[in-house]
């Protein structure tokens, strides 16, 4: 029998009037969204129905807006009868997939992501990011090209999406060098529409309350196991997801390993 994954999307999947159509339908997804709500003190289906964009995309609100179209969609899945035999999500993604998984309750969930996005929102305002997507080469030379990028500034991998599509993160000036010189290698460089340079070191200030912050949360033995982002690799440790949530902050997702490692599974 096929097993069934359920992968969850993280910054940059969203959309205005996500969500809208599962809110007027299902009494489930009001619920959630409800419980998001009061744990937030956000409006989140007026900003996730309404945006506009602009205020959307802001970190802060965007964190606990994805995670509540995550979980509502979740929640009605698992009503329906399906259950996953692995999860699996794209950096904020992942936080989604420790509540499908069982690690985390929604309410740790939502109070987590609350804190996360706020916490990244505060370092972006203090250190102006970048992060471009490189079509068309592989990830060895781009961390070639990123390796003699970092003699101008801070400039990573963040995400490996792709066996040719890898997101580079930092500094805006660093950064569009080395996304110059991928264009000349014949890739395309694509600016995403981000408000801070995430997993790089200019989010590194972040860290400590975010670790301080996971440390006071009962995480569990999942249910389901998760593959985690910062290692590629499947696990049903509580302690080890803890120390990988910790790590993911600022460390670059390997989603083309994650889905590696799934078709393994």
């Amino acid at each position: 029998m096929k097993k069934i994954a359920f992968l969850f999307p993280g910054q940059g999947a969203q959309a205005v009037g996500m969500g809208h159509d599962f809110y007027e339908e299902f009494e489930l997804v009001r619920e959630v969204f409800d419980m998001a709500e009061e744990i937030t003190r956000m409006n989140l289906s007026r900003l996730c129905f309404n945006g506009p964009m602009e205020d959307l995309t802001v970190t802060a609100n965007l964190q606990p807006a994805i995670t509540a179209v995550n979980l509502a969609f979740l929640a009605v899945i698992e009503k329906e009868g399906l259950h996953p035999n692995i999860v699996a999500g794209h950096s904020l993604g992942e936080y989604s997939a420790l509540s499908a998984s069982g690690a985390l309750t929604r309410e740790d969930t939502f109070d987590l992501v609350k804190n996360r996005g706020e916490l990244m929102h505060r370092e972006s305002a203090r250190y102006e990011g970048a992060m471009h997507a490189i079509v068309g080469l592989p990830i060895g030379t781009v961390e070639q090209l990123v390796a003699e990028g970092q003699k101008e500034g801070v400039v990573a991998v963040g995400n490996h999406n792709a066996e040719l599509q890898i997101v580079i993160t930092g500094a805006p000036d660093p950064v569009a060098k080395v996304s110059e010189e991928a264009v000349a290698l014949g890739a395309k460089a694509i600016p995403l529409k981000v408000s801070g340079a995430w997993h790089s070191e200019l989010i590194r200030g972040a860290e400590d309350a975010l670790n301080a912050q996971l440390n006071t949360l009962s995480f569990k033995t999942p249910d389901t196991p998760i593959i985690l982002n910062v290692t590629a690799e499947m696990t049903g440790e509580a302690d080890e997801i803890r120390t990988a949530m910790t790590r993911q902050l600022c460390s670059p997702v390997k989603w083309y390993d994650t889905m590696g490692c799934l078709m393994d599974e």
